[in-house]
């Protein structure tokens, strides 16, 4: 399993901003999908292509297309922050939704949604903004390889070294791909220094 954290001055950039509790909610959604987007691009950077003919203003030319379907599933909630990125650089691509809760006391997963489209020889990239203990991304990749899927990718933006260990463990054939690789988790199973609780922030829902 390679893990990729993305090396690029605009994606520190962003998650800087992003790290920053003063943060208000509508920018942070807006950074987080600047920043999806560039670990999307770095995520399919391997997809496959076929060439086509095509017809410019001034003559034919072979041109490139992608040659595989695409999947992306985002686990909910905090994983739509990152769907819009995905589905503008992949128009053509099925999206699939994950619902799962972490138990506050075991820090466990349980899914109480699922919605998956045909998975059958499509590339699958999960998206889930913090790796954390890695309990919700193990439930997820065996949700979608269950469907039929066997290239998957986890695309987060922030990762932990348990989460990393936890996902290697199980599935070692996934890579992830993410923003960086933070210190490691806290008492409370947050990632440390992250970037606090991503689906309260994102939605505006901090204190409630």
């Amino acid at each position: 399993m390679d893990v990729t954290e993305l090396d690029h001055p605009l994606a520190r950039h962003l998650l800087g901003a992003l790290r920053d509790e003063r943060t208000p909610p509508s920018l942070f959604r807006t950074l987080t999908k600047r920043l999806s987007a560039l670990l999307m691009a770095e995520a399919t950077r391997d997809l496959a292509l076929r060439k086509r003919r095509v017809r410019t203003p001034l003559e034919e030319t072979d041109a490139e297309v992608l040659d595989e379907p695409v999947v992306v599933v985002p686990i909910l909630r905090a994983g739509l922050g990152m769907l819009d990125a995905a589905t503008e650089l992949l128009p053509e691509v099925r999206v699939g939704y994950l619902g799962l809760e972490r138990d506050d006391a075991t820090f466990e997963p349980s899914s109480y949604y699922a919605n998956l489209p045909p998975m059958t020889g499509a590339r699958t990239f999960i998206l889930d903004p913090m790796l954390a203990t890695g309990g919700s991304a193990r439930a997820a990749i065996s949700a979608v390889k269950a469907e039929g899927a066997v290239e998957v990718r986890m695309v987060s933006v922030v990762a932990a070294p348990e989460g990393i260990a936890a996902v290697r463990s199980e599935h070692p054939d996934v890579g992830i791909v993410t923003a960086s690789v933070d210190r490691g988790l806290n008492a409370s199973a947050y990632i440390v220094p992250g970037l606090g609780d991503f689906g309260d922030r994102l939605f505006g829902t901090e204190g409630r």
